[in-house]
């Protein structure tokens, strides 16, 4: 793994009364049901090492969710934990507004030469929803720009997630997470997944669903009127829901379809770029060549927040002439400290040939967590390199899911918790039909992947007996 960060048993250290007591009375943790900790304890994360973290209460788990999809190098990297303090001491805050900074010149230079084809400008955020946001504005200017001016809709797929700030909110498909903050942003319309095992009609031909799902983004565009319509936004592997992957030439038709109609095709890569699917970027893995690429997460493997659009070169043209300015940008964007825990990281990814590991050992991955369709519970098995989601159903012969009641007892009643006792940071979750996400760190071997498939087989097994 490289050299680590000295992780002693420090864990008496702690308070640990004071930090649930202080966790319970000030801190608001994001995207989760408060209420759920009146009578249980905040799970307080003090260390990591690899793929293991630890507890304030020193106890070990696996990481099976690299964070959040993040930390593709894994914890306790000294080399991204100096390459921080290095620059912090040097020059710690600069803004892009104007002026530039010899790292955020850097990483474009090396992002734009990995990305495919004309992409070579990067417009750097602090994180994937800031990247998303951006993409959508920029989408809308340049077509102001370009003298289309009637070009501000989004087409996004159904239960797809795209970020929290009003205009990601507005494009996500996810109705539960988006009814609270409405009206949002006008002009987002959803399209259809490509959820294979939720579309027995289709048989057994992969690759004419595949069609059939690039096709209805046509007919979007066609209902909404062509001229209305500025960008697609599509992740590689779409993450909500449970893992979609794209059938066999999904994405080349989706192209085809862009170009015909002049929409922009925006790639989603918050999650699948930076190896998570054995490659630098999602759409160089499936072959397909986007208008823009939105990332973040995996840019830095979480040692410090970076996002970033990366626009092909005939997007930045309305804006290297003439007066046009992208009135758009972030304090942060592409922060010194940012920025050089990139680079480290980018070297960290060549030196060890990270995502080779990926490519090299995703077969491993996948046969592990295919081992256990045998379980009653289990569904289906979906995903690509290092990023999988497992459908839990009632009946494997029906595919019948579980009701709102049914799953709420089942993730959040008994799964969630039992699966984090038994040493598993994972994801278990219903948007869309009930699911367990898995996205362990990009370092990971056999012996890993053999934990994950033990501890789900023990757990999901105590889940059907409760059922």
């Amino acid at each position: 793994m490289g050299d680590a960060l000295s992780t002693p048993d420090n864990h008496d250290q702690f308070d640990e009364q004071h930090l649930q007591d202080a966790a319970k009375r000030h801190l608001w943790m994001h995207f989760t049901r408060m209420s759920s900790y009146a009578d249980h304890e905040v799970p307080v994360i003090v260390r990591g090492e690899g793929p293991w973290v630890w507890d304030s209460r020193g106890r070990k788990y696996f990481d099976g969710l690299s964070g959040l999809f993040v930390v593709q190098a894994g914890h306790g990297r000294r080399e991204l934990a100096e390459a921080s303090a290095r620059q912090a001491s040097q020059l710690a805050y600069f803004p892009l507004w104007s002026y530039a900074h010899p790292n955020a010149i850097e990483l474009s230079e090396r992002l734009a030469a990995l990305a495919p084809g004309s992409i070579n400008r990067v417009f750097f955020t602090t994180g994937g929803g800031e990247a998303v946001e951006t993409a959508w504005k920029l989408a809308r200017q340049y077509f102001r720009a370009t003298g289309q001016p009637g070009r501000y809709k989004v087409l996004s797929r159904d239960i797809a997630y795209h970020g929290t700030t009003m205009g990601a909110l507005s494009i996500t498909g996810l109705p539960d997470i988006k009814a609270p903050f409405e009206p949002l942003v006008p002009g987002s319309v959803r399209v259809h997944n490509t959820n294979f095992y939720r579309a027995p009609e289709h048989g057994d031909d992969l690759e004419a669903f595949g069609q059939w799902a690039a096709n209805d983004i046509e007919r979007r565009i066609e209902m909404e009127g062509p001229d209305t319509v500025a960008a697609v936004f599509l992740e590689p592997v779409q993450n909500s829901g449970g893992c979609f992957p794209p059938p066999p030439g999904y994405f080349q038709r989706v192209r085809e379809i862009c170009d015909r109609h002049g929409v922009l095709l925006v790639s989603d890569e918050v999650i699948c770029a930076f190896g998570r699917l054995g490659a630098w970027f999602g759409s160089t893995r499936f072959g397909y060549q986007p208008d823009m690429i939105t990332c973040a997460k995996g840019m830095t493997s979480g040692y410090a927040p970076l996002g970033a659009v990366l626009v092909d070169d005939r997007i930045m043209e309305p804006f290297t002439d003439g007066t046009e300015t992208f009135y758009h940008g972030f304090t942060f964007g592409g922060h010194p400290v940012s920025t050089a825990v990139a680079l480290a990281n980018l070297d960290l990814f060549e030196k060890e040939d990270i995502i080779g590991n990926v490519a090299a050992r995703a077969a491993q991955f996948r046969a592990v967590l295919e081992g256990l369709r045998d379980l009653p519970i289990v569904g289906d098995v979906r995903g690509d390199g290092f990023f999988y989601g497992i459908e839990l159903v009632k009946d494997k012969d029906t595919r019948e899911t579980f009701d709102d009641d049914e799953s709420e007892r089942l993730l959040r009643g008994f799964l969630s918790g039992a699966l984090f006792d038994a040493g598993l940071i994972c994801r278990a979750d219903d948007r869309g039909d009930p699911v367990v996400q898995l996205a362990p760190p990009l370092i990971c071997e056999q012996e890993h992947f053999d934990l994950i498939g033990e501890t789900l087989r023990s757990v999901l097994d105590e889940a059907w007996s409760r059922i």
